[in-house]
């Protein structure tokens, strides 16, 4: 893996770093990352979308018939009339 140095630069009271427009087409980074601490580094990620992955879940546990409810609710009578 190639290696980037580059400062970090003040912003307000904090500090951050500017990423080269290749490394971030390259990685897919949109607007948002997610961002982790792993030992003496930090791991830059693209955000995940909320719910990212549920509709191929959803379609497993449909074929190993696993998609039905954990607990038997009786009806009501509001839920028969509708």
């Amino acid at each position: 893996m190639d290696t980037l140095r580059t400062q970090l630069v003040n912003i307000g009271n904090s500090r951050g770093i500017r990423l080269p427009k290749i490394l971030i087409r390259q990685i897919g980074f949109d607007k948002e990352v997610d961002i982790t601490v792993q030992e003496d580094a930090l791991l830059i990620r693209p955000a995940r979308r909320a719910r990212h992955g549920w509709k191929e879940q959803y379609r497993a546990m449909a074929e190993h018939g696993d998609d039905h409810l954990l607990d038997d609710l009786p009806t009501t009578r509001w839920d028969e009339e509708e």
